[in-house]
C-alpha cells in the first residue's frame, strides 16, 4: 500500500487509503479521492453493557429498548445486522435492525413472567452485512455487548389450574352432593386469596352452586338427563385483595344416564281385525321407545299381562328384535257382539334397574272383503248394536229435518200474526181510532194544519186546504157548520165528531183535536176568593149546607160558628 497521503484522505484508526491503480489504473488525483472507501476495521458498540426494564405484562412484539453500533462507513458498508448469540436459549427476546438508523431494536418474543424469572441477561452481536473481499484479512468486522432486562412485577388476575374442566355426574345424584372442583391461584408474589362464583347467566335455573372458598361445585336441584344432558357453566375467580383482578373458566358438566324411564309404545297403533280373520293371522307389529340411553343400547321384551295370558282372542309373540307380533287365536269375530277389544301388553328393558310399563292396544273389529280390505268399522257397528239399519238412520234424519222445518215455519207465522194484531182494519167501526203508516209531524208540525183553531171553539171557521198535501179536485171542498152563539160545548163536540166521521177528505194520519173549554157556568157561581175584597166581611155561608154532603167539609169551615 502507498503511504502517500491524498487530498481528502483521513488516516486514522477507522480508515485506510486505497491506491488508485488498484482499481482502474492510473487516474487523476481527484478521481482517486472520490473513490476511496471508508471501511471500519473494528465495529464498536457504543457501550459494553445495556440495561433495560420491562413490565411482565408486555405483550409479544413490544419494544424493550435499542442498542447502537458505531460504524464510520457509509452506504452499504455501514449496514449492520444484530443477533442474540448467548443467554437466551428459550428465545424470550428478539432483535432487529432499523434500516434508517441502523439501531438494534430488542423486542419481546414470548410472554414474560416475573414470578418465574425477574432478570434476563444475554449477549448481542453486531456485524457488517457486507464486507469487501479485499479487506477480509483486516477483520473481523463485528462487536458484542451485554444486555440485561429487569422485569417489573404486575398485579395479575388469578390463574386456573386448567384451561377448562369436564365433570361427569350421575343423573340420580342427590341435592347437596359435590360433583367437582375448580382451582385458581394468584400468580403474584403476594399470593392473594381467591374466591369463586358461578355466572348465573349460564345457570339460570340455579341447579348448581359453588363454595366460594375452595371452588367445590355441588347440586342445588335434582338433575334430569332427558331434559338437558349437558350443562355449561362459567366459573369466576376473583382476588380478595383486589376485586378488579378476575378470571373465568368454562366448566362442562355431563349428566350420566341412569335407567329411570320405562319403555313405552313408540307411537299410537290403530289396530283392527277383520270379522273373517283366521287363527294365527298377523294383525299388528308393535315396537317401543325409551327416553333413557343405556350404554349397551336398547333391548325390549314384550309379553301379555298375566291376567290376560289365557286370552282366547289374541296372543303376543316377542320377535327378539325389539318388536312384537299380535296374532289372532280364533276363527272369525262378530262386530255386532263385540266391536272393540283391549289387549294389555307389558314392555321391559334390559338395563339396571329394570324398568317396565303396560301399554294397552285397542283392536277394532271391522267388516272386510275377501282380500282383507276394510269396508266399515266402528260407526256401523255401533248403529247395529242399537238395532238400526242404514235405511232407518236415513229416515230418522229426514224426520228430524222435516220437524225443524215445521218449527221454523210455525215461529215465522207466529211472528207475522203478532205484527198483524197490532194493526186495525180500516173496516172496523167499533172504534173511532184510525191508524195509518204515516206518523205525522207531531205537535211541532205547523205545516200540516193550524192547531190553534182546535183550541178555541169560537174560532173563525174558514175553508182551508191542507198545507202538507196537494188538494185533490175530485173531492168536494169540506164545508164546516157555522157555530151558533153560546152553543153548548157538548153539542159542539158531537157535531165535530159527526162531521169528521162523514168527511171523505180526512187527513191520512192520526190526529187529535183538543178543546180548551172548561164548560158552562156552575150553579154555585164562582167560589174564588179573588173578589172577596169587594164583599162584606159578614158574609153568610149557611147556604153551603144546602148543597149536599159533597160540600159538608166546606160548610163546616165557612158556615160554622167561630170558636173562642
Amino acid at each position: 500500500m502507498h503511504s502517500t497521503s491524498y487530498p481528502g484522505n483521513r488516516i486514522g484508526p477507522n480508515t485506510y487509503p486505497v491506491p488508485c491503480q488498484d482499481r482502474e489504473g492510473p487516474k487523476p488525483i481527484t478521481k482517486c479521492f472520490g473513490y476511496l472507501p471508508k471501511l471500519e476495521l473494528n465495529l464498536i458498540l457504543g457501550q459494553g453493557v445495556y440495561q433495560f426494564s420491562s413490565l411482565e405484562s408486555a405483550t409479544i412484539g413490544t419494544e424493550i429498548g435499542r442498542i447502537k453500533a458505531n460504524d464510520a462507513d457509509i452506504g452499504k458498508n455501514a449496514e449492520i445486522v444484530y443477533s442474540i448469540i448467548d443467554g437466551d436459549s428459550e428465545h424470550f427476546f428478539d432483535i432487529i435492525t432499523n434500516k434508517e438508523t441502523q439501531d438494534g431494536i430488542i423486542m419481546v418474543k414470548k410472554l414474560l413472567d416475573f414470578e418465574v424469572r425477574g432478570i434476563y441477561t444475554f449477549q448481542v452481536e453486531a456485524t457488517n452485512s457486507y464486507v469487501e473481499p479485499r479487506f477480509f484479512h483486516l477483520g473481523p468486522f463485528k462487536d458484542t455487548a451485554i444486555v440485561k432486562i429487569l422485569l417489573q412485577d404486575v398485579d395479575e388476575a388469578p390463574i386456573f389450574s386448567r384451561h377448562f374442566y369436564i365433570i361427569e355426574v350421575d343423573e340420580d345424584a342427590k341435592e347437596g352432593n359435590i360433583i367437582g372442583q375448580v382451582s385458581a391461584q394468584d400468580p403474584d408474589s403476594a399470593k392473594s386469596p381467591v374466591q369463586y362464583s358461578i355466572d348465573r347467566n349460564t345457570d339460570i335455573e340455579r341447579i348448581f352452586s359453588i363454595y366460594s372458598g375452595n371452588g367445590s361445585i355441588f347440586l342445588s336441584k335434582c338433575l334430569d338427563r332427558e331434559v338437558s344432558p349437558w350443562h355449561n357453566l362459567t366459573i369466576t375467580a376473583t382476588e380478595i385483595k383486589n376485586p378488579k383482578q378476575i378470571n373465568h373458566v368454562q366448566v362442562y358438566i355431563k349428566i350420566l344416564d341412569i335407567n329411570d324411564h320405562p319403555p313405552e309404545f313408540d307411537k299410537y297403533y290403530d289396530t283392527f281385525v277383520c270379522e273373517n280373520a283366521k287363527p294365527g293371522q298377523l294383525i299388528q307389529t308393535i315396537s317401543a321407545a325409551d327416553k333413557d340411553e343405556p350404554s349397551r343400547g336398547h333391548t325390549f321384551f314384550f309379553e301379555m299381562v298375566q291376567e290376560f295370558s289365557m286370552n282366547p282372542n289374541f296372543t303376543v309373540i316377542d320377535n327378539r328384535d325389539n318388536t312384537a307380533s299380535i296374532l289372532t287365536k280364533k276363527n272369525g269375530y262378530n262386530r255386532h257382539k263385540t266391536s272393540i277389544y283391549v289387549l294389555p301388553i307389558i314392555i321391559f328393558d334390559n338395563d339396571y334397574p329394570v324398568q317396565s310399563s303396560t301399554g294397552t292396544l285397542t283392536i277394532r273389529v271391522c267388516a272386510c272383503d275377501r282380500k282383507g280390505n276394510v269396508q266399515s268399522c266402528d260407526a256401523e257397528a255401533y248403529l247395529l248394536l242399537a238395532g238400526l239399519s242404514t235405511g232407518a238412520l236415513i229416515a230418522i234424519l229426514l224426520c228430524i229435518t222435516i220437524l225443524l222445518t215445521l218449527v221454523f215455519l210455525f215461529t215465522a207465522l207466529k211472528r207475522q200474526r203478532k205484527k198483524a194484531s197490532l194493526m186495525i182494519s180500516k173496516d172496523d167501526v167499533r172504534d173511532n181510532v184510525v191508524t195509518y203508516n204515516d206518523e205525522g209531524g207531531g205537535e211541532e208540525d205547523t205545516h200540516a194544519f193550524d192547531i190553534g183553531t182546535l183550541r178555541n171553539p169560537e174560532a173563525r171557521e174558514e175553508n182551508r186546504f191542507r198545507r202538507d198535501i196537494i188538494p185533490d179536485t175530485i173531492f168536494q171542498i169540506r164545508r164546516t157548520i157555522p157555530l151558533l152563539e153560546n152553543i153548548n160545548i157538548h153539542d159542539f163536540i158531537q157535531r165535530r165528531i159527526k162531521e169528521n166521521d162523514v168527511d171523505t177528505t180526512a187527513p191520512p194520519y192520526d190526529s187529535l183535536a183538543t178543546y180548551a173549554y172548561e164548560g158552562n157556568n156552575s150553579v154555585a157561581e164562582s167560589l174564588s176568593s179573588l173578589e172577596s175584597i169587594d164583599v162584606d166581611d159578614n158574609h153568610d155561608y149557611h147556604y153551603l149546607t144546602d148543597w149536599g154532603p159533597q160540600f159538608k167539609k166546606l160548610a163546616d169551615m165557612y158556615g160554622g160558628e167561630e170558636s173562642d
